[in-house]
């Protein structure tokens, strides 16, 4: 069956917006937690440190980097990188967001094969990364797919490798805030209720991933539906 073009440029549109809406909660409820202290009142760093250890992990390096919300775990490297508002900061939001990352190195640590599947396909990914502003430009901005010999499915190739790419993201980022969520608990990091705002934090960041996925799977069937209209 001929999927239709225009209602998937109406999903595009749809992922467009939930992407939004994710990105204006992060920042909404991110903005709100990092106001509120802990009571332990540790940073972020100290706790991502705690947690390491706890974990028996003494290989992976805790880094402060200058980008907002830019935090994230580098496996090649082993690093733990960490923006200024949650390295130095000690309020909810900077705890969950540092425990999050943790829990990327100790799926590091226990070969989480989801993790090991996702640093697998970064290459390929990062290649069709670099090609997208072509597809973008020259097939979405000035509609050269018909003009363009094997634009259209060069397109598809990149929409493909990057809906692969968001698809395994999720479970890796689900799980690293299941785990966050329980090591904070368990270990006492965050009292119940502090827990609520937390959880709220790495919730709302799990919705920008989401959008991503939708982007990625929405735009793939557009081009899709163009190749089989032809």
């Amino acid at each position: 069956m001929l999927l239709n073009p225009g209602l998937m440029m109406m999903l595009i549109i749809f992922a467009m917006v939930v992407g939004l809406l994710a990105q204006w909660r992060v920042t909404s409820v991110f903005k709100k937690y990092s106001q509120v202290p802990t009571r332990r009142g540790r940073t972020g760093a100290e706790v991502a440190d705690e947690i390491l250890r706890s974990a028996g992990i003494d290989d992976v390096s805790i880094d402060r980097v200058d980008s907002f919300l830019g935090d994230h775990y580098d496996p090649t490297k082993k690093v733990l990188c960490l923006s200024p508002g949650v390295y130095d900061s000690r309020s909810i939001a900077a705890t969950g967001i540092a425990a999050h990352e943790c829990g990327h190195a100790i799926q590091h640590q226990q070969a989480y094969l989801p993790l090991k599947a996702r640093m697998t396909v970064v290459p390929v990914t990062m290649i069709a990364s670099k090609m997208l502003p072509f597809i973008m430009i020259g097939g979405f901005m000035f509609g050269l797919f018909r003009a363009i010999p094997g634009l259209l499915d060069l397109g598809i190739a990149v929409y493909a490798i990057l809906t692969v790419f968001q698809l395994i993201t999720l479970p890796v980022e689900f799980d690293a805030s299941r785990r966050a969520k329980l090591i904070m608990t368990n270990r006492g990091i965050v009292t119940l209720d502090e827990s609520q705002g937390a959880a709220a934090v790495l919730n709302a960041a799990a919705l920008t991933y989401v959008a991503a996925f939708l982007s990625a799977l929405f735009h793939l069937l557009y081009l899709v539906s163009l190749r089989d209209r032809r």
